[in-house]
């Protein structure tokens, strides 16, 4: 916990030889970390990536950031280590508490990310707006337990501001998800904008459509 601390107020270049000596993470020598509290078990970010400030990202076994992809300011990633003693998640031994991120994509700021099972996000992807949460775990009614289940969101996804994404979702890639949707479960059909509460499939987008054809991350 103390270096924790200190490292949090060394210059960049110091700060990330030691992540990367005396934590064992694979932080790139072009990635960087802003003032956020970020420590999971392990961490690899790969070139040209960011965390911003305020972010916090703890109590998961890996975060994993692919080429150039991003994640904003105010963030809150939390997970349950697949490490722990609890009798939580017990039941389920191939469980990993995950973020996978692909390249070129951007979680933007003020979310709540909930990693007690995987979540991958592809590339060229958008978590876009304020204030969604991704929720990968909730109480097994029937079995009076928690459970979790893992979340996927497919490449060149837009996913709208202040939605919920729920353990068990999947949100195919090339397509879109509205602005206070709830996503509940698996959709395939891609170029669709899915939305409502719950997400249902509202109608077809062009695959002509400059979003799904990118070569870079950044949209202007």
């Amino acid at each position: 916990m103390v270096l924790k601390l200190i490292s949090i107020l060394l210059p960049w270049s110091l700060r990330r030889w030691v992540l990367n000596k005396f934590f064992k993470f694979e932080i790139h020598p072009s990635a960087r970390i802003g003032l956020a509290w970020v420590f999971p078990d392990k961490l690899k970010m790969a070139a040209l990536t960011r965390i911003d400030h305020f972010t916090v990202a703890i109590h998961l076994d890996t975060i994993e950031l692919g080429e150039n992809s991003t994640i904003g300011r105010g963030n809150w990633i939390t997970g349950f280590s697949s490490k722990t003693n609890s009798l939580h998640f017990k039941h389920q031994p191939d469980r990993k508490s995950e973020l996978i991120v692909g390249r070129s994509s951007a979680i933007t700021k003020n979310h709540h990310i909930d990693c007690t099972s995987t979540i991958t996000i592809g590339s060229f992807s958008t978590i876009a707006g304020y204030h969604s949460q991704l929720l990968t775990h909730s109480i097994d009614v029937v079995e009076s337990r928690q459970n979790s289940t893992p979340i996927t969101i497919g490449d060149y996804a837009f996913v709208g501001t202040n939605v919920v994404i729920l353990g068990g979702a999947s949100l195919p890639s090339r397509s879109v998800l509205g602005a206070k949707s709830l996503l509940n479960k698996v959709f395939t059909e891609e170029f669709t904008l899915y939305g409502g509460v719950p997400a249902k499939a509202v109608s077809m987008i062009t695959k002509e459509a400059k979003y799904f054809q990118r070569t870079k991350g950044f949209v202007v």
